[in-house]
């Protein structure tokens, strides 16, 4: 009789610190990251999630520590994907936005603009496959962004406060196709995704992340599975800062 599954390992950061100049803007990270994990990073403003996010995505190096991700069969590393707050769109059509990403991964142009298709009705967006990405509502181009990652099959999204600028519908929209990527049920791609996603929203975090990381000045204060965090009775008392900000507390 065996065991229940572990889910594989994806990535180590060992005593991670990036400095910008004379700031300290991440300061002795570790952690880990598993398969199928979906991952809140929490904190205020300036506590480090955006850095931590662009440090696990290769756009920023550590100053001193690092960052291990585990090797796959078939490539050296998992496949990652990262949206942005506000996504850069292309003058163009909002399929030749998905397609050319696949473009430059390798396909060639016919199959990257079927690929595209299929992505972009994947997230509802297939009747503004010919509009240009430009005048795209802002809840819009969030979805075309997604698609866009969607489309490389990522093993692993990070999404820095994805949902920050858009209206609550356009939110509804946004988090119900996160959760449909990071299912295990889904068959649009072969295995669901990892996410690691900053956001200010807690209720967003109790309904998407299966592990909160709670940040501040750049140092992880609290690392727990999303109940636990947020209804567990060690939250007040060995996360202190943890707690008074969950509770409003803070800014």
């Amino acid at each position: 009789m065996t065991g229940p599954r572990v889910p594989a390992l994806l990535c180590q950061v060992q005593n991670a610190s990036v400095k910008f100049g004379a700031a300290t803007a991440l300061d002795g990270i570790t952690l880990a990251l598993s398969a199928g994990e979906r991952v809140a990073l929490i904190g205020s403003n300036g506590s480090g999630k955006s850095t931590l996010l662009r440090l696990l995505h290769g756009l920023v190096r550590p100053t001193q520590g690092q960052v291990e991700w585990a090797l796959a069969q078939d490539r050296l590393a998992p496949r990652q994907a990262m949206l942005f707050q506000r996504p850069y769109m292309l003058r163009a059509s909002s399929l030749t936005n998905v397609a050319l990403g696949l473009w430059l991964a390798g396909q060639r142009w016919g199959d990257a603009r079927h690929s595209a298709m299929l992505a972009l009705q994947g997230v509802g967006l297939a009747a503004q496959a010919m509009r240009n990405a430009k005048t795209l509502s802002g809840g819009q181009q969030q979805r075309l962004a997604l698609a866009r990652a969607w489309a490389l099959q990522p093993d692993v999204l990070l999404l820095d406060e994805p949902t920050a600028n858009l209206d609550p519908h356009a939110k509804q929209e946004l988090e119900a196709l996160l959760a449909q990527l990071a299912s295990p049920n889904r068959v649009s791609l072969p295995k669901p995704t990892t996410l690691v996603f900053a956001s200010h929203n807690l209720g967003q975090v109790k309904r998407l992340a299966s592990r909160v990381i709670y940040l501040e000045h750049g140092r992880v204060l609290a690392d727990l599975p999303t109940a636990s965090f947020f209804e567990g009775p060690l939250l007040d008392t060995r996360y202190p800062a943890a707690y008074a900000f969950v509770k409003g507390e803070t800014a």
